[in-house]
């Protein structure tokens, strides 16, 4: 496992740290995005939509719960979930999302502890967001490789600073 935290001053920040992560994504590669409300999970899903060139706005799936947005640049469709209101096993199951896992790039927010079954490799991202700080302190991500599939990936040089 590997792990890395990279400082984000702004949703201009988290975007790009989305359009780095982008970078190394492939189809079948499962993003699980956590962090409280105002976080930035949809911020940095924005990113990573812009840089692997899907079609649609990405915004919060909260009352859809998923959205699929296909490539316009013949690449993995981006599958985004919000599985804030799901509260059990059942009904991530009924979402189906391991019929489209393996051709697309599927982030998930608030999946931790639903969705880790979807597949033995996945990118575990941490949103912190400094509370009472009046916006003076920046917030920060924890990117963490689960699986062999992120075992040779230096996430600190991808985030632009050392590995944890």
């Amino acid at each position: 496992m590997s792990a890395a935290t990279v400082v984000l001053p702004d949703a201009d920040a988290t975007r790009a740290l989305g359009r780095r992560l982008a970078g190394v994504l492939a189809a079948g590669d499962l993003v699980i995005l956590t962090g409280g409300l105002g976080a930035g999970k949809t911020t940095l899903t924005q990113g990573i939509g812009a840089a692997l060139g899907v079609r649609g706005q990405i915004a919060s799936p909260t009352f859809i719960i998923a959205r699929v947005h296909a490539s316009t640049v013949d690449g993995p469709a981006l599958v985004h979930v919000d599985a804030y209101r799901l509260v059990s096993l059942a009904e991530v199951d009924a979402l189906d999302l391991d019929a489209s896992i393996e051709e697309s790039v599927t982030v998930v927010e608030w999946g931790a502890g639903l969705v880790e079954d979807l597949a033995q490799d996945r990118l575990e991202v941490e949103l912190v967001r400094p509370r009472g700080s009046q916006g003076e302190e920046p917030r920060r991500a924890l990117v963490t490789g689960v699986g062999s599939r992120w075992s040779g990936v230096d996430l600190g040089a991808l985030l632009g600073g050392p590995s944890a």
